[in-house]
């Protein structure tokens, strides 16, 4: 065995997308990718985080009979692994459950890392579900050490990795993950992982789940890393991908000799740290041809963020079941955006469009509105709604009378729209994507039971100056959205003459503050320090925080930001504090 005499190691990285709860099928996806991995004379292959049941499992955790599910299925998947190695996530019970990877070698469990770190922060909440670790161990196949570890556990300089290296001599740390996607966030990840790797001394493969999962989407953006920190392999990104990585360890060697900074810090730290190893039989592997082949680019910027879009559509509608989408299709940038995304998730034929004009829809935009669908190449109706306000307005002239117009009129009109895309849901059993974009939903600019009714709201974490970025790289796709809507100052045409900017301060200097107010968590005084206007400040700052009762009932979406509304920021509806 030509790879048993040196320290050369083929892997498998099943970068897949598991769905939560079905433990079945993502059981089948394990085996059948095991197969893969050795009928390409993998020496190992490494699966996501919580591969067995899907990530984030949540309360479904709760039950005892998931948790015994998944064991079972673990018990499937052992013998199947006659040949190579395997790492895959599940859920290990030991006098408690434990976030773990199971190692697989050749038909046998021969040990079980749980993770030590459970981050209870952002979206994450595993303090309410697992135990933590507290004993790490290596595996030594032909002349290759290597540890493993979970996902959390790599973003700690002080991780299983660390005695793992030092103590037990790995050459080599898997880290299996369901890592969720932020804009810009596999950047952060690559630089971590290379800083790790480089004070290990030790090559890391971070294997990540690739998929959507109700507001959260995993990336992939899976990689090798090699022991200076340069990254060797990245896997594509937003896409399912079995790839193959020679990985020759020798470097790893060679690299821990020129340094002499690991021998000192073993001496000193490490000689009552009792790290088990386990030496696995060597396996025989077919015939290899040739070296890595796979590679791809790494998508950056708008291109990340639409991608990210488009994934976790399509995965929240197929997964749920749905087998159609309808949305209002206004003549906005908006709306524009979100059917986009929509044909691009689940093709043309399962998206429609409902045009829906009041007596203040300008012809413009409903030209826009019927181009666009066009352009698209999807179903669209009208159903003018002057009539239906007209009821509505006569229907309550006497309880009204005495009263001004205003805000009350125009959110009647946005709540007839609502109701027409829940009519046409109802009877055609179609999901209704909302349109709303983070800045509008920031602020409260969006009328409940109206342009927030509806099952999953796309843009709902998409800022509106990113929108306009989003609009601009799509056409530059394909032109499908007319440039009269991308130019054209946005408008919620609920009263004459009406343009978001009567209300709302530019989205050019909004959108800053929002982000610093949301995502940073900075104060008034900050944010006015920054150079922002205090009145503005404060205007916004007021609109955000009494609009919390309103995003608690609006639509899961797709998080794109280090901080979304939601799951990764909760503040309470009832709270005074204003600075």
């Amino acid at each position: 065995m030509k790879n048993r005499l040196s320290h050369s190691l083929r892997l498998a990285l099943a970068q897949l997308n598991m769905t939560v709860g079905d433990i079945d099928e993502n059981t089948r996806k394990i085996i059948d990718n095991i197969n893969q991995a050795k009928d390409r004379g993998a020496d190992m292959v490494v699966f996501p985080e919580l591969a067995v049941t899907g990530y984030p499992p949540e309360d479904l955790l709760l039950k005892q009979g998931f948790v015994d599910d998944n064991i079972a299925a673990i018990k499937r998947i052992v013998p199947e692994t006659n040949g190579i190695t395997a790492i895959v996530g599940f859920v290990d019970v030991a006098k408690d459950i434990y976030n773990a990877a199971a190692i697989i070698h050749n038909g046998e469990i021969v040990g079980v890392q749980h993770k030590f770190f459970l981050p209870n922060y952002g979206v994450f909440d595993e303090d309410r579900y697992f135990q933590s670790g507290t004993k790490a161990g290596v595996y030594t196949l032909g002349q290759v050490t290597f540890g493993v570890e979970v996902c959390e556990d790599a973003w700690y300089a002080g991780g299983p990795h660390t005695i793992e290296t030092l103590v037990g001599g790995a050459q080599l740390i898997v880290d299996i993950n369901s890592s969720p996607f932020h804009h810009g966030k596999w950047k952060y990840r690559e630089r971590m992982l290379g800083t790790r790797a480089a004070d290990n001394t030790c090559a890391f493969v971070y294997l990540n789940a690739v998929g959507g999962q109700d507001e959260l989407v995993f990336d992939g953006h899976s990689l090798v890393v090699g022991p200076t920190g340069d990254v060797v392999f990245r896997c594509k990104a937003f896409e399912e991908q079995l790839a193959i990585v020679d990985l020759d360890l020798s470097l790893v060697e060679h690299q821990r000799l020129v340094d002499p900074r690991r021998r000192k810090a073993r001496l000193k730290g490490s000689s009552e740290i009792d790290v088990p190893e386990i030496v696995l039989e060597p396996l025989q592997s077919v015939e290899r041809n040739g070296q890595l082949s796979e590679s791809s680019n790494q998508p950056y910027d708008i291109e990340e963020v639409y991608k990210a879009l488009v994934l976790g559509t399509r995965d929240y509608v197929n997964k749920n079941g749905f087998k159609e989408v309808i949305l209002g299709m206004s003549g906005g940038i908006d709306s524009a955006i979100t059917a986009c995304v929509a044909v691009d998730a689940l093709g043309k034929d399962r998206v429609r469009a409902l045009i829906m004009p009041s007596m203040y829809s300008s012809s413009e935009t409903q030209s826009d509105a019927e181009t666009i669908s066009k352009n698209l190449e999807i179903r669209y109706d009208w159903v003018p709604i002057a009539d239906i306000i007209g009821s509505y307005n006569r229907s309550l002239a006497d309880i009204f009378q005495g009263t001004e117009s205003g805000t009350t009129e125009e959110n009647l009109q946005a709540r007839i729209r609502g109701n027409l895309l829940m009519a046409l849901s109802n009877k055609f059993g179609l999901l209704v994507l909302t349109t709303g974009n983070k800045s509008e939903m920031a602020c409260g600019y969006s009328t409940l039971y109206g342009d927030m009714a509806g099952g999953f709201a796309v843009i709902k974490d998409v800022p509106k100056t990113i929108v306009y970025k989003l609009a601009k790289y799509r056409n530059s796709l394909s032109p499908v959205i007319p440039e009269t809507i991308i130019t054209r100052p946005p408008s919620a045409e609920l009263k004459p003459d009406q343009t978001d900017q009567d209300t709302l301060p530019p989205y050019e200097i909004l959108d800053p503050i929002i982000e610093a107010y949301v995502q940073e968590d900075r104060s008034i005084r900050e944010i006015v320090a920054l150079g922002f206007d205090e009145e503005t400040v404060r205007r916004v700052v007021k609109m955000i925080d009494r609009n919390e009762y309103k995003r608690r009932q609006a639509a899961p979406g797709v998080k794109i930001t280090p901080k979304a509304f939601g799951r990764d920021r909760r503040l309470p509806i009832t709270n005074r504090y204003r600075e």
